[in-house]
C-alpha cells in the first residue's frame, strides 16, 4: 500500500475499541480468522465524502514504531499507514548490486626491484658454477663501543666549533680592519678638506690683497699695514736709539703715508668702476621684464607699460653715457641723442628737467662753435648724472619706486633722520649700523676710524659667523640667535671673550677656529658657546653630560667666559629678549 494512501480511521468509536488489541511491541493489530492476522477489509473515507474498503495485510514481521496521534478526549491511539503496511518493495534498476565478484579482491603477481642491491651465499656446485674473479676478502674491524662512538663524536663536534670560532674571528677581524681603514680614509679627507679650505681662504686673502674691490678688502689692506707698521716699529725700537731711532720712526712714518696714498688711489679707482657697475645693475633689474615658471617648468615672460618705459630709458642713458668722447660716433649723432634725450624730459616739467635742457641747449651751441670734445667731457658727464637722477625719480619712472631705499615722501624722511655724532650731520637709518642699536656713529664714520686709528679686518669673522650659522641651520632651522650677529659681534667674542684662542688646547690660528655648543641640548648662543679647533668638534658633538667629561676647574672658566658675554650682550636689545636665567653653580 501505497504512503499516500493513508489509513483514515472512520469507524466508530466502540467498534473500533472492541475490534483493536495491543500489540507485544506496543502497536495496534485487527485479528484476523480464527485470532490470527489476515486480510480483512477496512472501510475508510476518501477525498470525495464516500467509504472505501481497504484491505490492510497483516504481517508477523516486526517492524519499528514510528508513532502516531492520540485523541484528546477518547484517549484512543491512531497509527501511520507504515506500521501497519508491508515494507515497499524497490523497484528493480536490473543492475546487480549485490554480487560475489564487487566483495573479492583480484589479486595479480609481477616482478619489483628492491631498493639496495642484496646478495646471497652460495657455492659452486653440480650444474652451478660461480666465478671467484670478482670476489672481495672482508675481515673484522675493531670493535666500537658506544662511549668511544660518542667521545669520536664529541671531538668531530669540537673541532667544528673551533673552525667555525676561528673564521667568525676572522670575519670580525677583517670588519674591523675595513672599519679601521675607512675610518683613517674618512680622517684624512676630513684633514684634507680642512687643509684645502685653509688653502682656499689664504688663496682669497692673497687674491683680495693683490686686487681689492670692496670695502673688506681694503680693510684687510689696512690691517696689513698696520700689522707692518708695528713690526717695524718694534724692530726699530729694539735694535736703535737716539737720533737714529728717530730718524728711522720718521722713514717709517713716511713709507706708510705712501702706503696709505696708494691704497687710497686704488680705492677711488675701484669706487668708479663699482658705480658703474651698480648703475648698470640698477637699470637691467629696472628694465627687465616679469618672469616665472609655470607647472610645466616653462618660463614665461612679460612686459609691463612700466618695464617698456624703463627699457627705453636705459638705451637712452647708455647711448649718451657711451658717447661722451665722441670716440665712436660723430657729431650729428650725437646732437641726434641730445635731441632725443630733450624731446624725452620735456615730457615732464620740473627743476630737474629744465636744468638738463638748459645743459643740452649749452652743449649744442658749444659743438657749433667748433669746442673739443675733451672740453665738452665736464659737461657730458654732468648730464648723464642729470638725467640718471630723472631715471631714478619714481615719477617719471615708476617702476624703481620699488627698488630705491630713498622714501618718496618727504614727511617720512624727516621722521627717519638721525643726527651723526662723528660728521655733524643729519642722516637717515639705513646708514647707521644697527646690529646693536642704532649707533652714535654712522657707517661712514666708523670706516673712517677704522682707517685712521683701528684698522680692523672683520672678514675671518665674517666666515667664523658663516660656518656658524650653516652648522645652527642643519640643528635646529629656527635658531634666531646666529643670525642676529654681526661681523664685530663675531670679533668681541672671539678676540675679547675667548682671547682668539681654542678653549681645548689653545691654538690661535683664526682660520681654524669655529664656534660650537657648550650645551649640546640647547641651542646656540653667546653664553651656551665654545671657540674650538675643527679636529676638536666632533670629539665635542659627542659628549652628552659635560660635568662628567670636563674637570671642574674648566667648566668653571667656560661659565665665567659666558657671564661676560651675557653681561655685554644684554646691552643690545634684539638680544636682551633671548637672554635666559645663568646655569646654576656646581654645588661640589
Amino acid at each position: 500500500m501505497d504512503q499516500s494512501q493513508i489509513v483514515k480511521e472512520s469507524v466508530k468509536q466502540e467498534e473500533l475499541e472492541a475490534d483493536l488489541q495491543p500489540c507485544k511491541d506496543g502497536s495496534l493489530e485487527p485479528p484476523g480468522r480464527n485470532g490470527e492476522p489476515g486480510h480483512d477489509g477496512e472501510q475508510v473515507l476518501t477525498d470525495c465524502g464516500g467509504n472505501k474498503s481497504v484491505v490492510v495485510e497483516h504481517s508477523y514481521k516486526q517492524k519499528p514504531f514510528l508513532g502516531g496521534y492520540r485523541h484528546q478526549l477518547t484517549k484512543t491511539e491512531y497509527h501511520h499507514a507504515a506500521v501497519q503496511t508491508s515494507p515497499r518493495k524497490k523497484p528493480d534498476r536490473g543492475v546487480t548490486v549485490f554480487s560475489r565478484d564487487t566483495q573479492t579482491v583480484q589479486l595479480k603477481s609481477h616482478n619489483q626491484q628492491c631498493p639496495v642491491n642484496s646478495s646471497t651465499q652460495m657455492m659452486t656446485g653440480i650444474g652451478c658454477y660461480v666465478s671467484c674473479m670478482k670476489d672481495k676478502l672482508v675481515t673484522p674491524g675493531k670493535y666500537i663501543t658506544a662511549d668511544e662512538w660518542h667521545d669520536r663524536r664529541l671531538r668531530a663536534v669540537i673541532f667544528l666549533q673551533s673552525l667555525v670560532r676561528r673564521w667568525l674571528a676572522q670575519k670580525a677581524l677583517d670588519q674591523l680592519r675595513n672599519e679601521q681603514t675607512r675610518r683613517l680614509a674618512w680622517l684624512e679627507m676630513q684633514e684634507r678638506r680642512r687643509e684645502e679650505e685653509k688653502e682656499e681662504q689664504l688663496k682669497d686673502l692673497q687674491q683680495r690683497r693683490m686686487n681689492p674691490k670692496t670695502k673688506e678688502d681694503f680693510n684687510l689692506l689696512y690691517k696689513a699695514l698696520e700689522m707692518w707698521r708695528l713690526e717695524e716699529e718694534r724692530m726699530i725700537n729694539s735694535s736703535q736709539q737716539g737720533a737714529q731711532r728717530k730718524a728711522a720712526l720718521r722713514s717709517l712714518l713716511e713709507k706708510e703715508m705712501q702706503l696709505i696714498s696708494a691704497i687710497g688711489r686704488r680705492q677711488i679707482f675701484t669706487q668708479t668702476h663699482n658705480y658703474e657697475t651698480m648703475i648698470r645693475d640698477f637699470l637691467n633689474k629696472s628694465s627687465s621684464p616679469y618672469r616665472w615658471h609655470t607647472s610645466k617648468n616653462q618660463l614665461i615672460e612679460m612686459d609691463t607699460p612700466h618695464t617698456i618705459r624703463a627699457r627705453m630709458l636705459q638705451d637712452l642713458y647708455n647711448n649718451i653715457s657711451n658717447n661722451i668722447s665722441l670716440s665712436t660716433v660723430s657729431e650729428e649723432q650725437r646732437l641726434q641723442l641730445l635731441m632725443t634725450l630733450k624731446k624725452t624730459v620735456e615730457e615732464n616739467k620740473c627743476a630737474l628737467t629744465l636744468d638738463i635742457v638748459e645743459l643740452i641747449d649749452r652743449e649744442v651751441d658749444l659743438m657749433a662753435r667748433g669746442i673739443k670734445a675733451q672740453n665738452l667731457y665736464g659737461l657730458r658727464k654732468r648730464i648723464c648724472t642729470l638725467f640718471l637722477q630723472y631715471i631714478k625719480t619714481a615719477t617719471f619712472n615708476p617702476i624703481v619706486g620699488k627698488m630705491l631705499k630713498v622714501y618718496q615722501d618727504p614727511s617720512q624722511l624727516k621722521n627717519d633722520m638721525f643726527f651723526c655724532h662723528g660728521c655733524r650731520c643729519c642722516l637717515p637709518s639705513a646708514a647707521y649700523n644697527t646690529s646693536g642699536g642704532l649707533s652714535r656713529w654712522c657707517q661712514r664714520c666708523i670706516s673712517l676710524d677704522n682707517i685712521a686709528r683701528r684698522r680692523l679686518d672683520f672678514s675671518i669673522y665674517k666666515n667664523i659667523l658663516k660656518r656658524l650659522k650653516a652648522d645652527e641651520q642643519k640643528l635646529n632651522k629656527e635658531a634666531k640667535i646666529p643670525w642676529l650677529l654681526q661681523e664685530e659681534d663675531m670679533w668681541y667674542l672671539v678676540e675679547v671673550v675667548w682671547a682668539s684662542r681654542s678653549a681645548l688646547n689653545g691654538k690661535n690660528d683664526l682660520y681654524n677656529l669655529v664656534f660650537v655648543r657648550w650645551d649640546q641640548q640647547r641651542d646656540w648662543s653667546p653664553w651656551n658657546c665654545l671657540l674650538l679647533s675643527k679636529e676638536e668638534t666632533l670629539t665635542h658633538s659627542e659628549v652628552k653630560d659635560i660635568t662628567k667629561v670636563y674637570e671642574k676647574v674648566f667648566i668653571r672658566e667656560v661659565e665665567h667666559k659666558h657671564e661676560m658675554a651675557r653681561q655685554h650682550f644684554s646691552r643690545i636689545s634684539v638680544l636682551a629678549e633671548y637672554l635666559d636665567s645663568p646655569s646654576p653653580a656646581d654645588p661640589h
